[in-house]
């Protein structure tokens, strides 16, 4: 099956359709004008200008920052995308009326500087200063949007929290809201994995490892051949010593691992947190007249979908619209089981095209007609629309029985124990990999055999097709043998076949289980925890404490004669860190009586 925009009715005129209509009235130029702006600091800042070929009047522009350069050299004689990251936006929107400003944020591409951090404070500065110079061109209609996938989709969050006056729209696409949790701890848990995979790829972009970055398919090309000079570079020296600055730049491990509890100073600068590079925590400064699109995916790695609901929940005095597809991060993929084809079909540009046609060029293009919530249900293959999130409200409590059953009423006190098993992990075809750069097509295919060891619990099947949309929950009392545990609870489908195919997963680290109200700048529908070092508590071995996990939000629609299954690990050896470190806890989870432990879920019969 395919994702595209026509399947179901969700959209009264979908994005690909309005696309089809929409007139491509101007060219793309052969190269863009490149310069240097100079910063408050001194620090010079590369930026390429996308400017529509045969435009009379002034047009509002498009910042895209990002540090996987905003364009690559080739080698003399050599072919391939020069622009690979920013080139589908480029390419789209140019030739529609908009100026394209493409920029190297400091310490990356042929900008000078240092990187401090990922998505350091100061490059939210500089933002606000370049788009200061691009409102100032006599090109220019005073009206800046901004968009990118990844982190020059968070950058594009950052840009709008300076509060500038021409900043109208802002596209965050696959982008986090909270650094720490979507992203590199996940309940708390640390992905191991990622912050080398990262710090790999940076290295090898930063100082211009060309044979490193071949590593990545993304820029496999042998006739990339490292940033791009600006115009006034001829001979490259300026080059040259920006990438020399460039070796300073933070190393992501190092970096990370400092930030244990969310929300916790640096050793070194009491008002450095994770939240400084993390959107939520300036929101306050974005103006509720900032109209944005919110963009993820159901396999968007750990917690990306949260970001873009969190986002949609918060800023809710703006105009926001919300899609959540059948993707991986970037919409590299489209994951369905039952996709038609592994390149999404859907018209993720048309889409974007037409938020900012509608924000500002000021056409009338029946966005403001649209319900504010579109996503795509698995396996049902059709896209739905919702007026809010969740998009199902009721919730159906299915509770764990005897003999792995899940039930529909708790039943007798009981329990099942199991020690984690600190050598499983869930494999390399997973959510994790393509936030780490890895190129991934293929997603759980032996999910069955994985999970197969598992602590588990099985429904009934079930008499009638059943959709789920929203965020699961594992309501969970557990006894543990060791004062911390780290917790993956995954839910799976069952067919009548006995075809087991991998849903969704939750994850927590025990000693955040503390739960607190969501703040305004961080609304959620899930249970909020504030990862703080202060809320942190280890388990009393032995003693039965309540957990409850919210599960990564998915649509699916589970077949009639399926069943419902829920697994527990202790450990996820291929992407989490141990927890506790060589001490693999024995789990009990209890079941029925008082302490009723239970999978709810946010379900629906199907029309």
């Amino acid at each position: 099956m395919s994702d595209r925009d026509e399947t179901g009715a969700a959209w009264r005129l979908a994005p690909s359709s309005y696309a089809a209509g929409r007139e491509v009235e101007f060219a793309l130029p052969e190269a863009p004008a490149s310069r240097y702006l100079t910063m408050r600091d001194g620090c010079r800042i590369a930026v390429d200008v996308w400017l529509p070929q045969g435009v009379t009047g002034k047009v509002p522009a498009i910042l895209i920052l990002t540090p996987y350069y905003r364009r690559f050299r080739l080698r003399e004689g050599g072919q391939g995308d020069a622009i690979p990251n920013a080139g589908k936006f480029v390419r789209h929107l140019v030739p529609r009326g908009y100026a394209v400003v493409v920029v190297d944020v400091r310490g990356t591409g042929a900008s000078f500087g240092t990187r401090d951090s990922f998505r350091s404070p100061r490059e939210r500065e500089d933002s606000a200063e370049i788009t200061d110079w691009v409102v100032a061109q006599p090109w220019s209609d005073g009206q800046v949007g901004a968009t990118g996938i990844s982190y020059p989709g968070a950058a594009s969050d950052f840009l709008a929290s300076t509060g500038h006056p021409a900043v109208k729209a802002i596209a965050p696409l696959f982008a986090v809201w909270d650094t720490y949790a979507d992203n590199y701890y996940p309940g708390g848990i640390q992905l191991k994995q990622l912050a080398k995979s990262y710090d790999d790829l940076m290295v090898a972009m930063d100082h211009d490892r060309r044979d490193l970055l071949r590593n990545y398919v993304y820029y496999a090309n042998p006739d990339l051949a490292g940033p791009h000079p600006v115009d006034e570079d001829a001979d490259g020296s300026l080059l040259a010593a920006a990438l020399r600055e460039h070796a300073g730049n933070f190393r992501q491990p190092d970096f990370m691992a400092e930030f244990r509890f969310r929300e916790d100073p640096l050793p070194y600068d009491a008002g450095f947190s994770s939240a400084s590079f993390s959107p939520y925590s300036v929101r306050a400064g974005i103006r509720p007249d900032v109209a944005v699109l919110a963009v993820s995916g159901w396999m968007d790695g750990a917690g990306y979908a949260n970001g873009a609901i969190s986002r949609f929940l918060t800023l809710r005095d703006n105009p926001v619209h919300l899609i959540l597809g059948p993707w991986d991060h970037g919409a590299r993929c489209n994951v369905s089981p039952w996709r038609r084809d592994q390149t999404p079909e859907f018209d993720l540009l048309g889409a974007v095209l037409r938020f900012f046609d509608h924000y500002l060029l000021r056409r009338d293009t029946g966005l403001d007609r649209e319900a504010p919530v579109h996503f795509f249900s698995l396996h049902a293959e059709a896209w739905r629309a919702a007026e809010s999130w969740p998009p199902v409200e009721s919730t159906q409590r299915l509770y764990l029985a005897a003999e792995g059953a899940l039930a529909d009423a708790p039943g007798a006190a009981g329990q099942d124990a199991a020690q984690a098993d600190f050598a499983w992990g869930s494999g390399d075809g997973t959510r994790y990999e393509r936030i780490a750069g890895i190129n991934s097509t293929t997603y759980y295919p032996d999910w069955g055999q994985r999970q197969a060891g598992l602590l588990g619990w099985s429904s009934a099947p079930l008499p009638q097709d059943m959709e789920l949309a929203g965020h699961g929950l594992a309501d969970l009392w557990l006894e543990s043998s060791e004062p911390d545990a780290a917790l993956f609870v995954y839910l799976s489908e069952v067919e009548a076949d006995g075809t087991v195919r991998y849903v969704t997963e939750g994850l927590l680290r025990a000693l955040h289980r503390q739960e607190s109200p969501a703040p305004d700048a961080y609304r959620t529908t899930w249970p909020f925890r504030s990862f703080s070092r202060a809320d942190a508590a280890p388990l009393v071995a032995g003693e039965a404490t309540r957990l409850r996990i919210p599960l990564l939000p998915t649509a699916w629609v589970f077949r009639q004669g399926s069943r419902i299954r829920l697994s527990l690990s202790g450990a996820d050896a291929d992407h989490a860190a141990q927890v506790p470190h060589g001490r693999p806890p024995r789990l009990t989870l209890l079941r029925g009586g008082e302490r009723a432990s239970a999978l709810e879920l946010p379900l629906r019969p199907c029309a």
